[in-house]
């Protein structure tokens, strides 16, 4: 059961995936009947401010002792070091021994790894730290490409969104999905991505060639019903279909097929939102033709289904 939540934080944090931990544990909504939190904010040394690249500070009030009876322990995002306060680390190793869940955001994994939590562990961090993190960690069994990955005892998530996602997950876990839908709506967030979906860009973007396909990408975004074939992409490019692939892979980090159906999710992501069409006609507006076919490419990139995503995401009565 999640009752105290304890977030551990270090200089050169990382100030939206805090966030992303104070609104998911500490925003009180009992009187709309959420779970009761008792959230606190540790450092090192309580009182002193903890700095962020963004130029403001936050004051931890509560020192390492705090977690001591905590069911769970945060590590939220922070600038990757050589090495973190050994004091932070044993505080951290502590809380595992006894068995408490730890969760770290994006390159909080850091601060697990450097404890030696995640040696044979299954584990995630940002694509960005990949290659970094798995020479500095060659015993954590890192998977690179999903949002967050549940190993038990210790959770670990992807960047930014991930984050969110891993938390409701663990709400969801020990509380029930009740608790974590209400908090979804509430932060107005999808109520549940599946952890095994892959990251929202799978490999690093390279930098962008002196080549660029803009126009293309621009073109097939004026009408996304057109069934937009690789050879009549690379005669638009006036280029091979061979080098048509490679440049697209290397702009985009993904192939034209994936990355044209996520252009179609994302349009009936707006019209979901915006609209009363029904899936059927949404289906046809974003070119993906069938309503099965819609609810199939949906739940795989968004994690929900399109009903349970305008249920969340549809603030008004959206345009006829």
């Amino acid at each position: 059961m999640l009752r105290t939540i304890a977030a551990v934080l270090v200089e050169d944090f990382t100030p939206f995936e805090l966030g992303v931990v104070c609104e998911v544990f500490g925003v009180d909504r009992t009187g709309e009947g959420g779970p009761a939190f008792d959230f606190r904010v540790c450092g090192e040394c309580p009182g002193e401010p903890l700095h962020c690249e963004q130029g403001f500070a936050v004051v931890p009030t509560v020192g390492l002792t705090g977690l001591v009876d905590a069911d769970l322990v945060i590590v939220p995002a922070a600038a990757v070091r050589g090495d973190y306060s050994p004091a932070v680390l044993d505080a951290l190793r502590a809380a595992s021994n006894r068995g408490t869940t730890l969760l770290s955001v994006c390159s909080g994994a850091y601060l697990l790894g450097a404890a030696g939590l995640l040696d044979d562990r299954r584990c995630t961090t940002h694509w960005r730290y990949i290659d970094d993190f798995q020479r500095r960690f060659p015993r954590a069994d890192l998977d690179p490409d999903v949002l967050f990955v549940d190993d038990g005892s210790i959770v670990t998530s992807a960047g930014t969104a991930a984050g969110i996602d891993a938390c409701l997950h663990l709400v969801r876990r020990e509380i029930g999905s009740t608790a974590a839908n209400l908090i979804a709506r509430r932060m107005v967030v999808a109520p549940h991505r599946e952890g095994g979906q892959r990251q929202f860009i799978d490999q690093p973007v390279p930098t962008t060639t002196d080549t660029g396909l803009q126009p293309v990408l621009d073109g097939i975004l004026d009408d996304l019903t057109v069934e937009h074939t690789v050879a009549e992409l690379a005669r638009r490019a006036n280029m091979s279909t061979r080098t048509l692939l490679r440049h697209f892979t290397a702009e985009t980090g993904t192939t034209p097929h994936r990355w044209l159906t996520l252009q179609r999710i994302r349009h009936a992501q707006h019209l979901l939102e915006a609209t009363a069409l029904d899936v059927e006609q949404i289906a046809r507006a974003t070119g993906l033709g069938t309503g099965p076919l819609l609810r199939h490419h949906f739940r795989r990139i968004v994690g929900v289904t399109p009903k349970e995503y305008r249920a969340t995401f549809t603030l008004r009565t959206p345009n006829p």
